[in-house]
């Protein structure tokens, strides 16, 4: 069975920045710490770290207490964003991406289709911030193995 999924860089990426929305906004944490709580290859996620650096979502410090934190407050950090900053703009089907030309588009009966659920997916992910998923104390010490699972 085939499914309509996110591709696992995106996924993983949003592990990230959600673990760095749950630390101290002055804390640096390592990819090996990341990587670590977040079930993530951390060779594979150094890669997607450099992407997020790159798009202004994470910052980067240097020295014995270095390594990387959110460059933004959780509340100014969508899931669009960080889809976008691996991703590019996002796209239902390749239709919906204006850089692609269809040769069915003139007679094309699924157009409306995609149209709308482009719009309320763009929409969910816009308004989903990092601080809208962001883990209270209480839920931390409820429910441990929330850390390592939370998506």
């Amino acid at each position: 069975m085939s499914v309509m999924q996110i591709p696992r860089r995106v996924d993983y990426a949003l592990r990230a920045v959600i673990y760095l929305s749950n630390q101290d906004s002055e804390r640096s944490c390592s990819t090996s710490e990341i990587a670590k709580h977040q079930a993530v290859p951390r060779k594979f996620l150094e890669k997607i770290i450099q992407d997020l650096i790159r798009s202004g979502l994470v910052k980067s410090k240097r020295g014995p207490d270095g390594g990387y934190s959110l460059a933004r407050s959780p509340h100014e950090i969508s899931f669009q964003d960080v889809i976008e900053a691996l991703d590019g703009p996002i796209a239902v089907n390749v239709c919906m991406d204006q850089h692609l030309s269809c040769d069915h588009l003139p007679r094309c009966t699924m157009m409306e289709v995609w149209r709308e659920v482009q719009r309320k997916v763009v929409d969910v992910f816009a308004r989903t911030t990092l601080a809208d998923l962001k883990q209270t104390p209480c839920q931390a010490l409820t429910n441990p193995s929330s850390l390592s699972s939370a998506a």
